[in-house]
């Protein structure tokens, strides 16, 4: 991560003031990234949202560079496709796990669907730039900063419940299922991102896990209809378990996975500063 005693040695109310400039920084990036996104699938460019991820991570850099006087070590390049590689498989694993358990329950099934090749590169590249504006927005700047400046708890608290409940206004968005997003992905990314020490994991488990969701598995995510998916995946049940029409980050299911998962970072993150 960004490491600099700077933002340290400030006192508190310009560290405030510091916050929330990189608090806007973070919605302006979140909002270029949508933005870019749309536009990409407007004019039927889905490459265009590398080119708008890119220039996203480049304003990040530069905020960082203006703020902590050194370039964020949370954006190194040698570990850009490895860790993302790492955090794509633990966001497929993970997704793939929660419907298998849905489905081994009772609760719904599974099967194949026709699909469009173009449409899911479309839907690939589209979960990209979602991952990366989110990211950033939530690990890379609120975070960072707080766990810079106080630590690792509190960082890990105030990160997750504005990232779960972030998603309140969604379709059939309810307390339960941000509280419940918080728990579940909230914690996990931010974990993730303090034991990797790069915004690579989080955003390849961020942009797997809404990809294999809504493209792959063709359920909602967050609330929000993605359309039909390489498979055709029925649920029925309690909500509890289903997740309901929100989808499956409202079922307990994906809960419970999401705070083992969170452990696991945790638990490595303590193993590897006890040891150094």
């Amino acid at each position: 991560m960004a490491t600099a005693q700077t933002n340290k040695k400030l006192v508190w109310w310009k560290w405030i003031l510091l916050f929330i400039a990189g608090f806007f920084v973070g919605a302006i990036e979140d909002t270029l990234s949508i933005a870019g996104n749309d536009m990409s699938r407007l004019i039927g460019w889905p490459i265009l949202t590398i080119a708008t991820s890119a220039i996203v991570l480049m304003f990040y850099a530069l905020f960082v560079k203006l703020t902590n006087r050194c370039w964020p070590t949370d954006l190194k390049l040698r570990k850009l496709v490895p860790h993302t590689l790492l955090g794509m498989l633990v966001g497929a694993v993970y997704m793939v796990l929660v419907v298998s358990t849905i489905v081994a329950w009772g609760h719904g099934s599974v099967s194949w669907s026709d699909f469009s090749g173009e449409a899911q590169f479309s839907a690939f590249m589209t979960m990209l730039a979602v991952a990366v504006g989110e990211e950033i927005f939530c690990r890379g700047i609120i975070f960072r900063m707080i766990d810079e400046r106080w630590n690792t708890r509190a960082a890990l608290i105030v990160s997750a419940l504005f990232f779960g409940f972030g998603h309140l206004s969604n379709d059939n968005a309810t307390w339960w299922s941000s509280l419940a997003i918080a728990i579940e992905a909230g914690l996990l990314l931010a974990a993730a991102y303090k034991w990797s020490g790069t915004l690579w994991v989080p955003i390849g488990i961020h942009w797997a896990w809404n990809y294999v969701q809504g493209n792959v598995f063709g359920l909602a995510v967050s609330g929000i209809n993605i359309g039909d998916g390489m498979l055709a995946t029925s649920v029925n049940g309690p909500d509890i378990i289903t997740g309901g029409a929100f989808g499956p980050e409202a079922s307990i299911i994906t809960v419970v996975l999401g705070a083992l998962y969170t452990l696991v970072f945790l638990a490595n993150r303590y193993s590897i500063t006890r040891k150094q």
